[in-house]
């Protein structure tokens, strides 16, 4: 699998997309006002202790307080049954040294963790646990051995004094060496600095802030696989072939700067794919099609086989369109960065080891997913459960707001529901108060009914109030806004 890292930069945002095979599976987008704050430390101020949460909110200096749960404030790897009470834990006015494991998300506020953690290109500091690991996704022993061993070598050989713990990431595998003593060398003069802080700061303030989008970017995202690194900004090329040329090296040659006369996320259809992910439907290569919906508590997907019919028979259709789903399931999730809890409605598939195949396939396509993902299989009504780590906002939270017609439902009522609101509001009107006339004030698709389909019922209205109703067309009414003006 080839692939290339396209970076669009201007002063108010930052957009990043990662390309497999000329199609777009992620995209980044971070706004100059509204930057990610993920992974980076703060000194706050606890401002409410909540007992029966078992939480408190924080101030860390943004607009709204951050939310931290008492496990998060306990040591490291404490069992769940030996909780403390958070009131034992934190007061008010203290100050807490705090890091960000999610984005403020619509009206949540940031949430937090004092169980500290810096990352490099290879490795993750964490100095307050003792303990060394490797990242599960490399799943070769022999590899895993040899990576832990060379942790144990470099950690002997710092100079510096080392106090915690590190985790081997899984960009590390096939890495040298000196590259795991560099990188942890870099690691512990970074949390010498940010320990100073910590004292020094005031609350609230930042202590340590993450590298921006674009060199974050280079760190989390580049593999082997990753042929091109096009940006299209002079200034930050040069920026980002410094930072390749002090941590990643062997990435140095692969970075060029874009200076084609074609926008770099033309390249690939990028903007048109973006435009689609924000689109309920996705249309599969084979006729099928899959319906996304978001929701509060859940995202939904459903799969359908739409125009395709297939070559030999029903179950042989049905598991074609579903193994196509199944990969196409695990793009979308990536691209539109939707998180928690996912169900997927399959086709009904009777066979078992098609069920067995689909799942399989879905897992499978999901390892490539930088977020941890867990599936929990097909349950008994033919859904598959999985969970898809949150930690920013999904792609329609960062482009999109809520409608201000339908207020986000997604749905309007009919030019008949509102007629007829309109009558009961008139009704109530009269009883309240005298007037000669009503004047209704609404859409030009609710008045067309009102003087076409529901003359009649105009005609006796007037008559049982023994009053005139009149109409008048407002243009920048919404369908279901309107108006009785008494006269």
């Amino acid at each position: 699998m080839s692939g290339e890292v396209l970076i669009n930069l201007t002063p108010m945002e930052t957009r990043v997309a990662v390309v497999e095979n000329g199609v777009l599976q992620e995209a980044f987008i971070e706004r100059s006002r509204r930057r990610g704050i993920v992974g980076n430390i703060y000194k706050g101020r606890v401002v409410r202790v909540l007992p029966g949460m078992q939480a408190a909110f924080v101030d860390i200096g943004l607009d709204r307080a951050a939310f931290i749960h008492a496990q998060e404030v306990m040591p490291p790897g404490s069992p769940a049954e030996d909780q403390i009470a958070i009131g034992q834990l934190l007061h008010e006015g203290q100050a807490l040294v705090v890091q960000v494991t999610k984005d403020p998300i619509g009206s949540k506020g940031a949430r937090l963790t004092t169980h500290l953690s810096v990352p490099s290109r290879y490795l993750v500091y964490m100095p307050d646990s003792p303990h060394h690991g490797v990242s599960q996704r490399i799943e070769d022993d022999r590899e895993r051995e040899r990576l832990r061993a060379l942790l144990e070598t470099s950690q002997a050989e710092q100079s510096l004094e080392v106090t915690g713990g590190f985790i081997v990431r899984t960009a590390a595998e096939g890495a040298l060496g000196e590259e795991i003593a560099s990188d942890m060398y870099f690691l512990l003069r970074l949390w010498r600095k940010v320990s100073e802080r910590k004292v020094t700061a005031p609350a609230p303030s930042v202590i340590y802030d993450d590298l921006p989008l674009f060199m974050r970017t280079l760190r989390d995202v580049m593999r082997d696989d990753i042929e091109k690194v096009r940006i299209d900004s002079r200034e930050n090329y040069v920026k980002l072939i410094e930072f390749a040329q002090e941590f990643m090296p062997h990435a140095v040659e692969r970075i060029e700067h874009y200076a084609g006369e074609r926008p770099v996320f033309d390249l690939y259809s990028v903007e048109d794919e973006i435009q689609k992910a924000l689109g309920r439907r996705v249309q599969l290569k084979s006729g099928g099609y899959l319906v996304i919906d978001p929701t509060e508590a859940m995202t939904t997907i459903d799969v359908n086989t739409g125009g395709y019919v297939g070559h030999r028979n029903l179950e042989e259709t049905i598991f074609k369109t579903n193994l196509e789903a199944a990969n196409a399931i695990a793009r979308q999730l990536r691209l539109r960065n939707l998180g928690g809890i996912i169900i997927i409605d399959f086709i009904d598939m009777e066979d078992t080891e098609h069920q067995r195949q689909v799942l399989r396939m879905l897992e499978k396509s999901l390892e490539r997913d930088h977020a941890k993902t867990k599936c929990t299989g097909v349950t008994e009504l033919g859904l598959v459960q999985l969970t898809r780590k949150r930690t920013r906002e999904s792609l329609e939270q960062t482009l999109c707001e809520a409608c201000p017609t339908c207020e986000g439902r997604g749905t309007l009522k009919t030019p008949e529901s509102v007629c007829y609101e309109i009558f009961r509001e008139i009704l109530r009107e009269d009883r309240a108060y005298s007037a000669e006339t009503y004047t209704v004030l609404a859409s030009q698709a609710v008045v067309d009914r009102l003087l076409d389909e529901e003359s009649a019922a105009v005609a006796d209205l007037e008559s049982f109030i023994g009053k005139t109703i009149r109409f008048q067309v407002e243009i920048h009414y919404s369908q279901e806004q309107y108006d009785i003006v008494l006269m």
